[in-house]
């Protein structure tokens, strides 16, 4: 892909790239530990890039999101498809090291500590509902049967507790963000 243009740059990094670390977080709470994240985000901004160079895009934050859930479920039953099991039981853990290393685990680490934060700041009833989601991984079905709320309800709080986590997050990103 060519360099970008100063405009393409300056959409980026308005319009997409303040969602990278919700991003990554979403994709770690969802796919977990064995999606090679860094590979499903930046095919997932290449893409964004190259659908806005088609047209203006109404919500890129909801298309990086799709793209990236598409990427991340291709990406595992690749995975699933060409895994194969060893002949021989070897213990290889000696040798291999297969650990995330440091940088990447405090980078996770402190994002995972910045959502919990931003979870920690909703209104009770939405903490509630949003933990149970994200922490339990229970269906929106289940938490409404849990609480004895309906389902709606239960979608609403979760849209609501979304919209101020991803807040939280982009404010305290733009305030870590060294001034230019």
């Amino acid at each position: 892909m060519p360099p970008a243009d100063p405009e393409t740059t300056r959409w980026f990094s308005a319009h997409v790239q303040p969602h990278e670390a919700m991003l990554r977080a979403w994709l770690a709470q969802g796919f977990g530990p064995r999606l090679a994240m860094d590979d499903v985000v930046q095919e997932a901004f290449l893409r964004v890039l190259r659908a806005r160079e088609t047209g203006e895009l109404q919500a890129p934050k909801a298309f990086l999101f799709a793209i990236a859930r598409n990427l991340a479920l291709d990406q595992l039953r690749r995975h699933a498809v060409s895994r194969t099991d060893s002949l021989v039981d070897a213990d290889l853990s000696n040798v291999l090291d297969d650990h995330a290393g440091i940088p990447e685990t405090v980078a996770r680490e402190q994002e995972r500590a910045l959502l919990t934060e931003a979870i920690q700041s909703l209104p009770a009833r939405c903490r509630q509902i949003m933990t149970l989601r994200i922490v339990y991984g229970l269906t929106q079905r289940v938490i409404g049967e849990k609480l004895g709320i309906s389902d709606r309800t239960v979608a609403a709080q979760l849209a609501i507790g979304t919209k101020k986590c991803t807040d939280f997050m982009l404010s305290r990103l733009a305030d870590r963000r060294p001034a230019r």
